[in-house]
């Protein structure tokens, strides 16, 4: 019996297994208190991975044809040059001759027929990244954009006389010639002298660009016209609603060099874009609306007139040229002081000296003339 008292039962050991376990358990807790509350505070900030930098997003191209663009100039999209007159398209001309008016910096591009606008549409601007299409929509954004109003002189029932007479000409007067030219694609061609194997850079010859030409613009153009309403009148009646037109604008005009007084306004542009198709037709097509024009509204012949000379100066070298010229207004001239120039001044300030010198010598020689003769007369 004492042998087994001695030598107890496996339970104590057990016992002690278990008080390891728990001192293991005790220090291992330690050591983790130790670790995370006395170590200072910047060294477990430098343990900590700093955040990945964030990339910025590419700057987006604009949505533009022209992608090297300068700024604030305006670069025009349009038809190509006749040997006529700069664009068969009034409203083109419309949006050219404001820029010129307006004195804007801009550069006619260049398209082959290729680029259109988002609405599918000529001519169309680009400024500063900007796509402005539609010519009204862009003479009111542009005239905005750099202060270029030039109806800021009118009074309001001017503005109002002015709005009315504009959408008579462009909803009306401009679809008469669309008219005509749609009836008689032949004599366009021949009237306005339209080179399309040079306005198109091609090879094919002129015979059969003109074949296709009338058929594919003659059928565009009447759908144009019967869809506004004109083209269901005969051909000569159209002629006639196209000199009712052209006698309203002739009586506002009446006597004045411009609609509103000395200074042409955005009246001014739109007529001059119409009234140029009539009149620069040459003479090889029968145009009757020329004929009207000429015989009966002579001051709308004076008005385009002046138009053309204050805006278009380089008319001739347009026409003759048929290219899209470069950036307007030119910058002007520089003026460089020479030698030879400035020795040319200095003889001409001498030549004055010794002019002066050489009257005085005559003027004392009388006036001692005139001594001894009241010498001699005594």
């Amino acid at each position: 019996m004492a042998t087994e008292v001695e030598n107890p039962p496996t339970v104590p050991a057990v016992a002690e297994e278990k008080k390891e376990e728990v001192v293991v358990e005790t220090t291992t807790t330690a050591v983790v208190v130790v670790e995370t509350t006395e170590k200072p505070v910047e060294e477990v900030a430098k343990e900590v991975p700093a955040p990945a930098p964030v990339k910025e997003p590419a700057p987006k191209k604009p949505n533009v044809f022209k992608q090297n663009f300068e700024k604030d100039v305006v670069y025009l999209y349009q038809f190509a040059r006749t040997t006529s007159l700069p664009s068969l398209s009034p409203y083109v001309l419309k949006v050219e001759t404001w820029l010129r008016l307006s004195g804007l910096k801009y550069e006619n591009v260049d398209h082959k027929f290729k680029l259109y606008s988002k609405k599918g549409q000529l001519p169309f601007v680009e400024v500063n990244g900007q796509q402005i299409c539609d010519s009204s929509n862009i003479i009111k954004e542009l005239s905005q954009k750099f202060d270029k109003d030039i109806d800021a002189g009118l009074n309001n029932e001017q503005k109002t006389i002015s709005h009315a007479m504009i959408s008579m000409v462009e909803n009306h007067l401009t679809f008469v010639i669309m008219a005509w030219r749609a009836k008689n694609p032949g004599e366009m061609v021949n009237g306005y002298k339209i080179n399309f194997q040079q306005s198109l850079g091609s090879k094919i010859p002129n015979a059969i660009l003109n074949f296709f030409f009338k058929i594919n613009y003659g059928h565009r153009a009447s759908k144009k016209v019967k869809a506004q309403g004109i083209g269901v009148h005969k051909p000569d009646e159209i002629i006639e609603l196209g000199k009712e037109d052209l006698k309203a604008l002739s009586e506002l005009l009446a006597d004045k060099p411009f609609f509103f007084g000395d200074e042409p306004t955005l009246l001014d542009v739109v007529v001059f874009a119409s009234t140029a198709q009539i009149y620069f037709i040459s003479d090889d097509a029968k145009y009757a609306l020329k004929e009207y024009m000429v015989e009966h509204c002579a001051n709308l012949v004076g008005h385009v007139s002046r138009i053309k000379e204050r805006c278009y100066p380089d008319w001739d070298e347009i026409c003759n040229n048929l290219e899209l010229n470069p950036h307007l207004p030119k910058p002007e001239p520089e003026v460089k002081e020479n030698k030879e120039g400035a020795d040319t001044e200095k003889a001409a300030e001498q030549d004055k000296e010794s002019d002066k010198e050489l009257v005085k010598e005559k003027v004392d020689e009388k006036i001692d003339e005139n001594k001894e003769k009241e010498v001699a007369a005594q």
